[in-house]
């Protein structure tokens, strides 16, 4: 499902804009165009410039 050259931030929860921001913004500083994830226990997609928010259980149990 997910390619070979992939990103990942890793946050307990980035439900407050400012822990969202610090958590984003080193994906943002990323020169190329391998996809990027932020990997957290919020049940709510908070994507952002082609970066996606994804729930850690869902990442867990997918294929």
């Amino acid at each position: 499902m997910f390619p070979k050259e992939t990103y990942y931030q890793v946050a307990a929860s980035v439900l407050d804009p400012g822990t969202f921001d610090r958590e984003i913004a080193p994906l943002k500083k990323v020169g190329d165009y391998y996809p990027k994830y932020i990997l957290s226990m919020d049940e709510m997609s908070m994507n952002e410039d082609g970066i996606k928010q994804i729930n850690i259980v869902d990442f867990l149990l997918s294929e």
